[in-house]
């Protein structure tokens, strides 16, 4: 049998578009299936998208920024040894001055020690920062009381809630950090709290605080930073920088860590909701394939005759098994275009009122989430319907063009 023409599948097109028409009742229902399946797909997928990407975005813009710059092997071997991994200054390197799409370079120093209050003493984890510098890259680190640090030459901090709770400190309260130095002598330093802050994390906020670099210096002795965080202005361009910034510095020298490398528990997260997404869009296609294909065989029975009359009349049977799978099609693209523009609309809404949410695990504060409609999310909505729809009209289009042409005459 030749291959169809070009010419002749618009004819079968078009030809399922009116027999599409013809049943009114029944082209209603299979469409009202494929659209509210769609719907509900895009929905809950742009639902996940907007969590993901405001999980990524906080973690990005409280602790990890978007490319992280150190000496090798910091993050295997320095954590217990950090001030054996010192970088200087990151002027140093020209390289970095001269990159585009760059907002910010900051130098942290990581330390740690005590911190005392009167009678309460409990551990911490600090950050040297530079705060003009940090101040792009923390916009996702909420101050709930107070103010964020304001210059580099402070004799201030900022402490998490949680850890300012845990030993009674509040906004304005001297206290004392104590550490080991570098060289293992024990170092002192008083410190006004100046704000406290919250980030998308409770266990860093029970634990972290932020200080100038000079004072993180004089506590620990030591000069440099442990790491260089960079900012970019997007997102989607870390990738292309990272090569950029592996080809460009010296591989003996510095170690380029991208955010997604150190952002675990995101990525988890995100392992767990494809899953999720994919169990959604296994259900949605069940259920339309079942539908459609329970639609198209009753077309198929109501149409015997019909069919039986075609096949008489000189019509092969490639073209009946043809025209039933393009209903399928057409059925497939009006509910895939319809279900789009409706989950779009309706997630325009529901983002302009808002979806209040409990705090989730790991964060001590709820939000108010909104649906991402992204125009890959709507090409899978769209290719979903398109799919399952074509594939639930194959098995009834076999029937029809298996049929006996006497016994369909006679039905």
């Amino acid at each position: 049998m030749p291959f169809p023409s070009f010419a002749l599948t618009l004819s079968d097109f078009a030809l399922a578009a009116r027999n599409v028409r013809r049943h009114t009742r029944r082209t209603l229902f299979a469409l009202s299936i494929i659209v509210g399946g769609v719907t509900a797909f895009m929905l809950a997928g742009g639902f996940i998208d907007w969590v993901l990407y405001g999980m990524r975005e906080a973690a990005i813009q409280s602790q990890l920024g978007h490319i992280q710059i150190t000496r090798p092997d910091y993050f295997e071997k320095g954590i217990g040894d950090p001030y054996n991994y010192l970088l200087p200054d990151p002027g140093s390197e020209p390289f970095l001055a001269s990159q585009p799409n760059i907002v910010s370079v900051a130098p942290r120093l990581a330390f740690g020690g005590l911190v005392s209050r009167d009678e309460e003493t409990i551990a911490f984890i600090g950050e040297g920062i530079d705060p003009v510098k940090e101040a792009p890259m923390t916009k996702a680190l909420e101050v709930v009381a107070g103010r964020d640090l304001a210059s580099i030459d402070e004799q201030s901090i900022l402490m998490g809630e949680g850890l300012a709770a845990n030993i009674g400190a509040e906004v304005g309260d001297v206290i004392v950090l104590l550490a080991n130095t570098a060289a293992g002598n024990l170092n002192a330093v008083e410190v006004t709290i100046v704000g406290l802050f919250t980030s998308a994390s409770k266990a860093y906020d029970d634990t972290a605080l932020r200080a100038p670099l000079p004072i993180a210096r004089d506590l620990m002795r030591v000069e440099g930073a442990t790491s260089w965080v960079v900012l970019l202005d997007d997102t989607a361009l870390a990738p292309k920088a990272v090569e950029s910034f592996r080809q460009a510095l010296d591989a003996g020298q510095y170690e380029i860590t991208p955010w997604w490398a150190l952002a675990d528990f995101y990525n988890k997260t995100v392992e767990l909701f494809s899953k999720q997404v994919m169990l959604l869009r296994i259900l949605v296609g069940a259920i339309v394939v079942l539908s459609i294909s329970n639609t198209l065989s009753m077309a198929v029975a109501e149409r015997t005759s019909e069919i039986g009359t075609s096949m008489a009349l000189g019509v092969r049977r490639a073209r009946i098994l043809r025209l039933f799978v393009s209903e399928g099609a057409v059925l497939g693209i009006i509910g895939g275009i319809v279900g789009a523009l409706l989950a779009w609309g309706l997630g325009e809404a529901i983002s302009h009122v808002g979806i209040p949410m409990p705090p989730p695990p790991g964060m001590t504060r709820g939000y108010v989430a909104e649906i991402l409609i992204s125009p890959g999310l709507a090409a899978d909505g769209f290719l979903l319907a398109f799919v399952t729809t074509l594939l639930a009209s194959i098995l009834p289009a076999t029937r029809a063009a298996r049929l006996n042409v006497v016994d369909a005459l006679r039905h």
